[in-house]
């Protein structure tokens, strides 16, 4: 029987972990590493054990083993996920098998570690879950403490708050998908600093901004001599994100040669700068973004299948804007209020039909082409009021004139017949590409045309 801290003799602030697994040499050895860490051991043999424990005890983590003697370690994190969904557990994976890991990660595990046991890894692995339980009572109660950026009271917002709240007490792969503009860095922000990494730092990476032949180098490093211009050894952006998260926005952006290496950072949680001969473990968090469908892209060849379903464990949508129209006087308020600050003046206020014309308009930029319209408004208006004239919105139908004026003759007719078939054709190409999430070869096929000829409309009619 393995001799563990009893909790009668232990103080009653020390944390507790329940370790769940049926090898005495490894309870003997997580025990030890704990108790240097200043934190009490319970252990359990099987998951019986570990619920009648759980129902009795407090823990603040549970570490559990995948085979158990009367069951397996996936149905404990399912249990624990309904009966005690504040408490962060982890499980322990044989070597490779990386996709139990995943299941678990989509079960709501907090993370994993893998046999054999590398103890560096494993107290990183339990002192994130042991600040992330220390903060149960702050900021995790209220994302939009930690994050007050992230405006609107729509339904869909609320939603996409929520889910971010539960996301940020994992440590699994996120996947944030949307249209341009909508704000999906200031989510990944909003999941790290709401969750147990809020102390490390948050690296930003767009993988579509970084040359190809620059780009091993830049995320993983290299050693000095290893190629013509390597004057110095040099940190990568993965490495910088030691301990804190790494966001890779525009993801699908990568070329496959880099999809293999990054596959490995995922998988193995290890990096190789250029020119050495070991790899590195590292501890991130892996968060990644693109307006692209990944799916499509998959089926294309043009995107690994595997990087996908490793970096996609858990899939977050951020709304568009015409999604949460009745957010905009919100969102546009607090446009309008930054920009005041930067000019150093009374920020304008909005007339109603103002904001009208705004909740009728689509925004295919969504709140990146909002804050254009009102920095443009802005400069238009002399008096602090922006009114429906100083709103200039790409291809929008201005609100009728009280009399409509007749065509002089029939050229004018011809041209505003013109500009009519242009406006249908437009919302059709625009329609058809928000219904494919942007994806053209997608939309041809939907539209009846070839990829060539809704590229050359495209350009033709400006739709950006």
């Amino acid at each position: 029987m393995i001799e563990t801290l009893d909790s009668r003799s232990a103080p009653v602030d020390k944390p507790t972990v329940l370790i769940v697994d049926d090898e005495p040499d490894l309870l003997e050895l997580v025990s030890l590493t704990l108790s240097r860490m200043n934190l009490q051991a319970r252990t359990a043999a099987d998951v019986t054990s570990a619920r009648r424990m759980l129902k009795s005890e407090k823990f603040d983590l549970c570490l559990t083993d995948m085979r158990l003697p009367d069951g397996d370690g996936l149905d404990l994190v399912a249990w624990i996920q309904q009966n005690r969904a504040e408490l962060p557990v982890a499980v322990i994976t044989a070597h490779g098998n990386v996709e139990s890991a995943v299941r678990a990660l989509k079960l709501g595990a907090f993370d994993f570690v893998s046999k054999p046991l590398d103890l560096g890894v494993l107290r990183k692995l339990v002192g994130s879950a042991i600040r992330l339980g220390s903060r149960a009572g702050t900021e995790r109660t209220s994302v939009t403490f930690r994050g007050p950026r992230l405006l609107g009271h729509s339904d869909v917002m609320e939603q996409l708050r929520e889910m971010i709240g539960r996301v940020a007490r994992s440590q699994a792969p996120v996947h944030i998908y949307g249209e341009s503009g909508t704000g999906k860095e200031l989510v990944a922000r909003l999941i790290h600093e709401s969750g147990a990494r809020s102390d490390g730092p948050f690296v930003a990476v767009n993988c579509g901004a970084i040359p190809t032949e620059l780009m091993e180098s830049e995320l993983f490093g290299h050693k000095r001599g290893s190629f013509t211009g390597a004057v110095g050894d040099k940190k990568g952006l993965v490495q910088s994100a030691e301990g804190g998260t790494l966001f890779l926005d525009e993801v699908a952006d990568l070329p496959l040669h880099m999809q293999v290496k990054l596959l490995r950072v995922v998988q193995e949680k290890t990096v190789r700068p250029i020119g050495e001969s070991r790899e590195e473990m590292i501890d991130v968090r892996i968060l990644s973004a693109t307006h692209k469908n990944l799916g499509d892209l998959v089926q294309q060849g043009l995107f690994r299948e595997d990087l996908f379903y490793r970096i996609n464990v858990i899939e977050l949508r951020v709304p568009s804007l015409r999604e949460r129209a009745s957010d905009i006087p919100e969102i546009a308020e607090a446009v309008l209020q930054r920009l005041g600050r930067r000019g150093n003046t009374d920020p304008p206020q909005l007339d109603q039909g103002a904001i009208e014309l705004l909740q009728t308009y689509p925004f295919p930029g969504n709140v990146r082409e909002l804050e254009n319209v009102l920095e443009r408004a802005l400069t238009l208006c002399g008096d602090g009021l922006i009114t429906a004239d100083h709103i200039k919105l790409r291809g929008a139908a201005r609100p009728p004139a009280t009399e409509t004026a007749q065509p002089a003759n029939t050229e004018e007719l011809g041209g505003a017949l013109g500009d009519k078939l242009e406006d249908m054709e437009r919302d059709a190409i625009i329609k058809a590409l928000e219904k494919t999430r942007y994806n053209k070869t997608a939309a041809a096929k939907l539209l009846g045309m070839s990829f060539r000829a809704l590229r050359y409309r495209v350009k033709k009619l400006g739709i950006e």
